[in-house]
Order: C-alpha cells, then sequence, then structure tokens
C-alpha cells in the first residue's frame, strides 16, 4: 500500500512555528539564544583575534601605573598597584567581551531601512529578541576573554590581594547584570532612530563616557565632588561596580552595588519598552 504524506507548504510551517511560539512565550527567547549561540561557537576562532588588541591595551596600562606607583605599598585613590591593573584588567575584559556595537547597529539599520515594519510583527517583541540576540553572542566572547584576562594578570602582576573565591557567583552575576544593563541603556539611545535620523552621534557620547569614567579610571581617582554624580549614572552598575567586587570585594559594597543594579535594569527596560512602544505607534499612524 502506498503511504500518502501530506505536504506542507512553507507558509503553514511558518503559521505553525509562530503559533508554537505563541503558546509558549518564554521558549522563544530560549531558542534564538540557543541558535546565536551555536552559531557563535562555529566562529570562536575568529573571536580570538582581538585577543591581540586587548593584550596590547593592557600591556600600555601596565607599564603606564608601574610608573605611576613608584614607591612599594603605595597607595592610589586607595587601591594598590595590582588592584589597580586588575581593575582595568576586568573593565577592559567587559568592553571587549561584550562588544555591543553590531547591537546598536543592527538596531539603527533596521528602522533606518525599514525591516523594523517587518520584525515587529514577528511572534516575539522586537527589543527582547535583540537583547536575546546580543546575549547569545556575548555568552561565547566574554568567558574566552576572561580566561586571557586571568592568564595575563597572573603571569604579568600576581594575583589579585584578598581575593575572595567564595563570591566569585555573586561576581559573576554583577558582570552579566553591568553587561546587560549596558545593552537595555544602548538599545534605549538606538530607538531615538524613530525620531531623529541618527543616533550614532549620541551613542558615541555615551560609550566615551563610558570608558573614561568607570572603565579606563575607577571613579575614586575623580574629584570627591563628582563622584556621587557619577554614582547615580550608569557608569555605577556597568563598569565600575563589577570590577570594583572582584579587586576590593566586601559584603556592605555588594549589596549597594547589586540592589543599584537592579534598580537600573528595571528603569531600563520601562524606558526601552517605552520609547519603542512609541516608535511603533508612530509608524502605526504614518502607515508604515
Amino acid at each position: 500500500m502506498r503511504k500518502y504524506v501530506k505536504k506542507t507548504s512553507v507558509h503553514e510551517t511558518q503559521r505553525y512555528v509562530c503559533g508554537g511560539l505563541r503558546r509558549r512565550p518564554g521558549r522563544k527567547y530560549r531558542v534564538i539564544y540557543q541558535s546565536v549561540l551555536l552559531e557563535n561557537l562555529q566562529y570562536a576562532a575568529n573571536l580570538a583575534m582581538g585577543f591581540f588588541s586587548y593584550f596590547v591595551f593592557i600591556y600600555i596600562f601596565i607599564r603606564l601605573w608601574n610608573y605611576m606607583y613608584q614607591a612599594p605599598g603605595e597607595l592610589i585613590a586607595g587601591y594598590a598597584k595590582e588592584q589597580m591593573i586588575w581593575y582595568v584588567m576586568m573593565t577592559e575584559m567587559i568592553w571587549f567581551g561584550s562588544d555591543s556595537g553590531a547591537l546598536t547597529r543592527q538596531v539603527i539599520t533596521d528602522i533606518r531601512g525599514g525591516n523594523i515594519a517587518y520584525m515587529m510583527n514577528k511572534p516575539y517583541h522586537y527589543t527582547l529578541y535583540i537583547l536575546t540576540k546580543y546575549t547569545g553572542e556575548w555568552s561565547i566572547r566574554l568567558p574566552m576573554y576572561a580566561l586571557l584576562a586571568t592568564v595575563i594578570g597572573t603571569c604579568m602582576v600576581g594575583a589579585i590581594p584578598g581575593f575572595r573565591i567564595a563570591a566569585l557567583p555573586v561576581m559573576i552575576l554583577c558582570v552579566v547584570l553591568g553587561i546587560t544593563i549596558n545593552a537595555v541603556f544602548k538599545i534605549c539611545i538606538s530607538l531615538f532612530s524613530f525620531r531623529i535620523e541618527d543616533a550614532t552621534p549620541f551613542l558615541w557620547l555615551y560609550d566615551k563616557l563610558l570608558l573614561v569614567v568607570g572603565t579606563v579610571f575607577p571613579i575614586e581617582i575623580f574629584p570627591v565632588a563628582l563622584q556621587p554624580f557619577f554614582k547615580l549614572t550608569p557608569i555605577y552598575t556597568v563598569c565600575y561596580g563589577p570590577a570594583k567586587l572582584v579587586v576590593d570585594f566586601s559584603a556592605g559594597k555588594c549589596i549597594e552595588i547589586l540592589s543599584a543594579q537592579i534598580l537600573y535594569l528595571a528603569a531600563g527596560c520601562g524606558l526601552m519598552f517605552w520609547i519603542y512602544g512609541k516608535g511603533v505607534r508612530k509608524l502605526y499612524v504614518n502607515g508604515g
């Protein structure tokens, strides 16, 4: 007997998949994350090309701080030489390992090119899709840079004074929250493209502020009058907080930084959904 198999069209398959994703809303983002993760695993060797830039950057700062710390046991802004070098290594690890440039370029390109009109009708929220896709990308890159930073730091600087291995899970959580907060706020800035022609200049200003304050230099090295202001900005939660816990962990500081990160993540997500919603309504009013 012949067995007749019903042929399924491409559109029927897409409707089936989309219907399944709508019935299980949590699963769709897990599928997106897994697919991006597997895709980036295939190109892990290409990611290693950025190791040379990271090494050169860290080598320059090691030489710089070795010159600045001329007396043994000297403290600058409360940091010993080893702590200061490890601080820069941790913040640069987050900077190189997260690499949010592709994230913002995609959002700006989708809005300016009109692809957002197609993407917003998918069975997932566009901003959460971008955020999930980005998480899958840095999930491969960041551990590689973390391993590189550990090797370079141990060989050229030595162990972190007073490092608490038991607090490592909290430190990792703080790093993940910092990267996510940075991504959320960069998505918010990129979504300005709904209103203006190009949000790239605002992203450039945000990146440079984040690079100088909290990444290359800790907050304590700046004038005392400016430090409270910096602690009220995302700078405190993105790079400074995670690196501070690695080089100088304390329970009180940990609670303070994690509390600030949770508040900033909640506020950032609310702002992201609000800006996106306003942009989508504008597209509907203008006919897409």
